[in-house]
This record gives structure tokens, C-alpha cells and sequence, in this order.
């Protein structure tokens, strides 16, 4: 009988995540586009924990747009667009052996709708990829992560339009030719569920130009599946040793209590954050999606071959995980119907630590899908300030990483065929949900603050050698 050991696959990778448009900058040079997420403004006159998501509608755009004195900062980023080779080479000290990030749509096509790419951009992505390679870091390239064309989001009302089917296809195809040979793993399109948080980012439909907005969501969502599916066909004809892959936000709950109410909203909660990955996971809808629709008043449309295309399934499944919250049933169906779980502590934004809610996470996937798991966001971001040697001892943040390590291994050793694990933001990058620098994930400092201000210089952390000690061992070494 063969026994599993607690220790993680010799060929394991050992990663970080980025995405383009929170470190590139340079929004607007090489050709590039506008992009959904060069209209996220900061604000420091709101609480962030308690914002509230508010929906874009046509007016938020023009008005970001045409802003002269709003602060941006997913438009100047990092400045990575012009220090990627100094940036990655300070990564690989690390001994990571993977790097993840993103190809932003905008860059290779500035509309979304031509059908010429962009060739600068592609260039970019050229010298890009080649010096991860020359790091010694296997690529894994996401498609599409909040950075849709805004033009797709003005002109064709985003996702909720199938004609977005098509130009995604076309995306897909133009980077899996040039790239083949250099990329093996891709990932589709990131955190697909989360269409409340990041419902514009995400699915570039502007609020205020359909009738139903869950319903043009929900729309969208389908028409993006049946997109990553065609996307899936198309890539393995270009090359059949494509490794393609989905994936999700974790958002799944636990029940407040034991009452059977709370267990089946917290299982119907988390049905419909697994509708994404069992489309293209299984290839086929699964029957609890059509009953959530019908009990919502959602009508999806398919397309005559929406069915067939769904047969194209991915190579493995991949998720972030952050933080666990729960489910009382007489929430059950609201916008924001979890809550914080009171056995857990959270951090400056509220979000709870939860360790072991990770290895449940990796056995549920595992369980449903038996495909190979990637971990490609983890991390918890802090509030950081140099001290006078011109470091910072962030022993919680190495705290909070070994605690969840110790827990993949224990899901390693349950059985979970675990191949990657990508900490988010390995060097600090402008938050996605509050777009603000000070929120930081990275072992590398970067000296700017929320307002641009600073020198841009990179320093190490202590978690940066500590990393640097989990990568040489191979995850056995976490002290």
C-alpha cells in the first residue's frame, strides 16, 4: 500500500503572484489602451474596511477618464514596465522557481476589438518572459486579470455581450502562438467568481446600461465560459503540451452553527462559488446553477454550440485564499451575506487568518475534481515603514506564511496532488480592492507610498530570507 508523506513533490513550485496593471504602470505607453483598472482611484477619505462596492456606471468612467487631479496609482504602478529585469533578478535570490503574472488585454490590443495586435506590446511580453526564463522561473501567465480594454466596457457593455466570446478567443490565440515553446502553464482568467467585488474589473459592465444588472453578471459570467472553453480548444491545437488551468477566488463559508438552516446556506453558498470551476472543470453545467437561477429570476442564454464547447475542460484547477468568513441562514441570499467568524483574528482590513481553512479548501477541490491544484494567491497584507537600518522585521507576515505551509503539507499528506504555491505580491504592488500601496504583501519593499511619493528603491525584508530558506529545502526548513 503506498503512504504519503508529509512533504511537498520534488518538482514543486515555488512561486510568487503578480498581475500587470498593479505594478506595471506605464498605462499608456508601448501602444497600450485604456483598461478597466485605470479608472480605480485611490481615496483617503473613506474607511476601506468598511467601503462599500459601489457599481461603476458610464458617468464613473468618463468622469475617471477625463480626472486631472484624482490619484491612480494602477497607472504608474511599480514602474515594473521599465524595472522587470532588475525586479526579477532580486525575485530569484529567493530561489523561486515559478513567477506568475499577467498579460494585460490592453497591451495587445488597445480597443479589445481589432484584429491586428498591437506589436510593441507584444515585444514587451517577448523580453518579459525571456528574462523570467533566464531567472530560472517556470512562466505561468494569466489572460485576462482586470485588465479588459475599456473600450469593450464603453462600446459593447462588457461580458454580458457574446461578441466579447469572440474577441477573447482571438486574444488567447495571437498569445498562445507567441509564446509557445516558452509558456507551458496558463491560467484563464483570475478569480473568476468574484463577480460583486470586482464586477466591473472583472466583467467591464458598466451599471447603468442593462435593465438587470445580476442578470447581465450572470450573462457575462457564462459567455466569459463559454470564452475559456473555445480558449482551451484553441490552445491545445497550438500545442497540445499546454497546460491550461482556471481559477477561483476561495469564498466559500462555514455555517454559524450546527442548525441544519445554516449548514444547507453555507452548501448552497458554496455550490455557486464552485458554478465556475465545474463548468470547466467537469464541462458540463452543473444542475444546483440552473435551480439558483430559476429561484433568482436569472434567464441564461446559450449559444447552439455553448453545450459542445464545454466538452474543452482545463488541465488543472487553481484558487486564492485569503480568509474564511460565515453563514447565518437568514442571510442567506443577501449581497454580503457573510460574516466574520468571532474564533478568528483579522488583520488591519478585516480579514481573518484562518490556516487550516486552507488545507479544507485543498482537500474540497481535490475531492470534487481530482486534477492537479495550484495555490496562486496567498498572503496578508500590512502596514510597513523602514526603520533606521533601512529593513523591516516582518515576522508576522513569515508567521502568517509558515502557518499555512504547515497546512499544505498536512493537505500533501491527506492526498491533494499540490503543485504550486504562489505568496501574492512577492514585491509590494498597489492593492487590487482599495488601490492603495500601503497595503503590502511583498518580502521586497518598494519605497512609495499612496500617493506616488518616494524614492522607488527595493528593499529586502526579513521574510525575504526566510523565503529564501523554504525554496532551498523545499518547504522543510519553515523556521
Amino acid at each position: 500500500m503506498k503512504k504519503n508523506k508529509k512533504q511537498f513533490p520534488a518538482e514543486f513550485y515555488w512561486g510568487g503572484a503578480v498581475a500587470a496593471n498593479q505594478l506595471e504602470g506605464a498605462y499608456l505607453e508601448g501602444g497600450k489602451g485604456w483598461s478597466v483598472a485605470d479608472i480605480n482611484r485611490f481615496r483617503d477619505d473613506i474607511d476601506i474596511k468598511k467601503k462599500s462596492n459601489k457599481e461603476i456606471t458610464t458617468a464613473d468612467v468618463e468622469f475617471a477618464l477625463n480626472d486631472q487631479e484624482g490619484r491612480y496609482p494602477k497607472r504608474d504602478g511599480i514602474d515594473f514596465y521599465h524595472t522587470f529585469r532588475e525586479d526579477l533578478a532580486l525575485l530569484a535570490e529567493t530561489g523561486m522557481n515559478s513567477f506568475r503574472t499577467s498579460i494585460s488585454w490592453a497591451r495587445i490590443f488597445p480597443k479589445g476589438d481589432e484584429q491586428t495586435p498591437n506589436e510593441e506590446g507584444l515585444r514587451f511580453y517577448d523580453e518579459l518572459i525571456d528574462c523570467i526564463l533566464e531567472n530560472g522561473m517556470e512562466p505561468l501567465i494569466t489572460l485576462s486579470h482586470y485588465e479588459m480594454p475599456i473600450h469593450l466596457a464603453m462600446a459593447y457593455d462588457g461580458w454580458s455581450n457574446r461578441k466579447l466570446i469572440d474577441f477573447f478567443v482571438h486574444f488567447a490565440q495571437v498569445v498562445f502562438k507567441r509564446y509557445q515553446g516558452k509558456v507551458k502553464y496558463w491560467i484563464l482568467v483570475n478569480q473568476m467568481n468574484l463577480i460583486t467585488h470586482e464586477s466591473f474589473n472583472h466583467l467591464g459592465i458598466p451599471a447603468d446600461r442593462v435593465d438587470n444588472l445580476k442578470q447581465a453578471k450572470y450573462q457575462g459570467v457564462h459567455n466569459e465560459l463559454v470564452a475559456c472553453a473555445r480558449a482551451i480548444k484553441v490552445g491545445k491545437e497550438i500545442d497540445p503540451s499546454f497546460q491550461i488551468g482556471m481559477m477561483s477566488y476561495y469564498g466559500n463559508v462555514y455555517p454559524a452553527t450546527c442548525k441544519p438552516l445554516d449548514v444547507l446556506s453555507a452548501l448552497k453558498n458554496n455550490q455557486m462559488e464552485y458554478y465556475y470551476s465545474d463548468v470547466l472543470a467537469r464541462g458540463t453545467y452543473p444542475n444546483y446553477a440552473y435551480r439558483f437561477f430559476e429561484e433568482n429570476g436569472i434567464e441564461i442564454q446559450f449559444g447552439e454550440n455553448d453545450e459542445a464547447d464545454f466538452k474543452h475542460t482545463v488541465d488543472f484547477v487553481s484558487f486564492s485564499y485569503y480568509y474564511t468568513r460565515i453563514i447565518h441562514s437568514e442571510n442567506y441570499g443577501k449581497e454580503d451575506a457573510a460574516s466574520p467568524n468571532p474564533y478568528l483574528e483579522a488583520n488591519d482590513w478585516g480579514w481573518a487568518i484562518d490556516p487550516i481553512g486552507l488545507r479544507i479548501a485543498l482537500n474540497e477541490y481535490y475531492d470534487r475534481y481530482q486534477l492537479p491544484i495550484m495555490i496562486t494567491e496567498n498572503g496578508m497584507g500590512f502596514y510597513e515603514t523602514l526603520n533606521e537600518e533601512g529593513t523591516i522585521d516582518d515576522t508576522y507576515r513569515i508567521d502568517f506564511l509558515k502557518q499555512h505551509i504547515e497546512q499544505m503539507k498536512e493537505a500533501v499528506y491527506d492526498g491533494v496532488e499540490l503543485i504550486g504555491y504562489y505568496p501574492w505580491g512577492p514585491i509590494d504592488l498597489v492593492s487590487c480592492s482599495s488601490s492603495e500601496m500601503s497595503k503590502r504583501y511583498g518580502f521586497i519593499y518598494v519605497d512609495l507610498d499612496d500617493w506616488g511619493n518616494g524614492s522607488g528603491k527595493r528593499y529586502k525584508k526579513a521574510s525575504f530570507d526566510w523565503y529564501k530558506k523554504v525554496t532551498a529545502s523545499n518547504g522543510e526548513v519553515l523556521d
